[in-house]
């Protein structure tokens, strides 16, 4: 069973894995575009837990 988060941390992975589609979601420091769905999910859930979405911390 997957796991369910808050809304305003399904928005930041739905933007995510949506820029991801179109090419446009670009990794941190070397700026490379990311290709993978779970490196996306990633990006989504931190840009999330920035803003203060309450997202359990990263093992």
């Amino acid at each position: 069973m997957a796991t369910k988060y808050p809304k305003k941390a399904q928005s930041a992975v739905r933007r995510a894995m949506h820029e991801r589609k179109r090419g446009q979601l670009k990794s941190g420091r070397s700026g490379k575009t990311v290709t993978s769905k779970k490196q996306a999910i990633a990006i989504g859930l931190s840009e999330a837990r920035k803003k203060g979405a309450k997202v359990p911390k990263k093992k």
